[in-house]
């Protein structure tokens, strides 16, 4: 009967647990001291060795071998904890054990010395899958256990065990394992098979394992299980659904040129491969780490996993590429795989993904373009639009003459203004900021229909609130908000709030007709004054 990998080369000895050094050292050491816990509590992500580990431990603490080094993992009990059949070494799923009658039952089997090893111990995979009575049934027996009984509990999720469980144990975290010792373990096991599996296709699984042994190996054994001798890159590819580099950096050029149609073609082509959208969307936004790993790290070959050749590729590219561009795919990408999630058409949240990253300046509706101009005339130099109707002489002179009005402080009239006081049409730049798809949800919505920025200064602006209530909406909006400006005035301010009434320091009071005009604006309704 065949046995999967992940079972068939499953370490037995300590030495041969991936990437837990800093836990291997401690229990050895206890081992060799015989100062080991009455409970440890194994906490980390699936597939990183906790059960594992226990297993190994309560060899270690019943080998009968004379060797130095326990446990030595031949001896009569070794090979017994291995195959299942030592009584003094109980596994226990919580999952489908989770009641307070086996809690119960648990208890009067720790009245009994072990059969014939030293310690008798108790493994319980799962242990957050308790229920709250079971953990209280718990409580005295894991604080003073006969001293023959030793307790393993192993979690992935330890912030849902109860503080009195925590508390009586000693934790031990296990890390994900790195891609590197992932690489170098499965590339093992296919020489002892006398498999040929390309180191590109290791790199692929590993990077597909999230730091998950088992999870590394079952996608091995799956790309194996055709009988072939020869595993390539593109058949780790096929298997998993997923895409070559080629793919996303073409993907990433094109929609950095605005080649919208040519991008959703590529998409289209792809899926009808047979790819996963979320497989491809996770891909495609690790491409564009790499593009930030390559354009910040002279050598990332160890953080980023990939051939020399690859890595060359991509840091060509992130090269032409600029950061902001990175950070817009990182953060568009990111979104849609959170939506996505849960959707039953991940496909077109993709492709909306896509015209939004590849979207150009023609394509923005006019009400967008007048905020942008606004947004772009704060800076010193002058706008693009300004440029192209001056001369190069009026162009100086207009600054020359602005920069002195900005250094006294005042205008041609002595009224006081600031370097950014006249650069911006603030209802634009507000509506911009609600018309924004960061902003759109529930109660963001109340703050754009009452309230209006009055002011954007050097190093703050201000939000009017119409009510107490809008106040605090914008309050817990603050840093959304603060974000949403700097996106669309090109600066990070701090968000000042105001109740209606207090200070304009926008310069102007508004009247009943203009706020019933911006309320016909925002709404898209006509708005009658009585």
């Amino acid at each position: 009967m065949y046995t999967a990998l992940y079972r068939a080369y499953r370490p037995e000895v300590f030495d041969e647990i991936l990437g837990q050094e800093h836990i291997v050292k401690i229990l050895k050491n206890q081992i060799d001291t015989d100062s080991t816990s009455h409970a440890y509590l194994f906490c980390g992500t699936r597939g990183t060795g906790k059960t594992t580990t226990a297993r190994i431990l309560a060899k270690g603490l019943n080998c009968i071998s004379q060797e130095e080094s326990k446990p030595c993992g031949k001896c009569s009990v070794c090979m017994s904890i291995k195959e299942g059949t030592y009584l003094d070494v109980v596994e226990i799923d919580a999952a489908s054990n989770n009641g307070v009658d086996n809690i119960r039952e648990l208890r009067e089997s720790i009245k009994y010395p072990p059969a014939s090893g030293r310690k008798k111990v108790y493994i319980i995979d799962e242990v957050h899958m308790l229920s709250s009575g079971a953990f209280n049934a718990l409580l005295k027996t894991l604080e003073e256990p006969p001293e023959y009984v030793v307790f393993i509990l192993a979690t992935t999720e330890p912030q849902k065990l109860p503080a009195t469980i925590l508390s009586r144990c000693m934790r031990l975290d296990f890390k994900r394992v790195p891609e590197t010792l992932l690489i170098k373990g499965m590339d093992d096991i296919c020489r002892k098979r006398n498999i040929n599996v390309s180191e590109d296709a290791l790199r692929i699984i590993a990077a597909n394992a999230d730091g998950s042994v088992r999870d590394g190996l079952s996608i091995l054994d799956q790309c194996i299980s055709g009988g072939d001798t020869e595993v390539g890159a593109k058949d780790v590819l096929e298997f998993l659904g997923a895409s070559g580099e080629e793919t996303f950096m073409e993907l990433t050029d094109m929609t950095r040129k605005g080649k919208t149609a040519d991008a959703l073609l590529l998409i289209d082509r792809v899926l009808s491969d047979g790819k996963d959208v979320r497989q491809f969307m996770r891909d495609w936004v690790n491409h564009y780490r790499n593009l930030l790993m390559t354009k910040f790290i002279k050598d990332p070959q160890n953080i980023i996993n990939m051939s020399a050749e690859n890595i060359d590729r991509i840091r060509k590219q992130s090269s032409s590429i600029d950061i902001t561009d990175i950070n817009k795919g990182i953060l568009e990408l990111s979104k849609t795989m959170r939506e996505a999630k849960w959707s039953t058409q991940p496909r077109i949240l993709l492709e909306l993904a896509v015209v939004n990253l590849s979207s150009e300046m023609k394509n923005i509706p006019e009400k967008d373009v007048s905020a942008q101009r606004s947004v772009y005339s704060s800076n010193n130099d002058n706008s693009q639009y300004e440029a192209s109707a001056k001369t190069p002489g009026d162009t100086m002179n207009t600054d020359i003459h602005s920069a002195d009005k900005i250094s006294s402080g005042k205008n041609s009239d002595d009224t006081e203004v600031s370097a950014d006081k006249h650069s911006f049409d603030y209802d634009a730049v507000w509506k911009a900021v609600f018309e924004d798809g960061e902003a759109a949800k529930g109660s963001f919505y109340i703050i754009g229909s009452g309230s209006m920025l009055t002011d954007i200064g050097e190093h703050e602006f201000t939000v009017t609130a119409g009510s107490e209530h809008v106040k605090k909406h914008a309050e817990k909006n603050r840093e959304l908000l603060e974000n949403l400006m700097e996106k669309h005035t090109g600066r990070r301010r701090a968000m000042r709030l105001e109740l209606n009434g207090g200070n304009m320091t926008a310069g102007k009071n508004k009247t009943i007709e203009d706020v019933a005009r911006q309320a016909e604006s925002v709404l898209g309704i006509d708005v009658e004054i009585q």
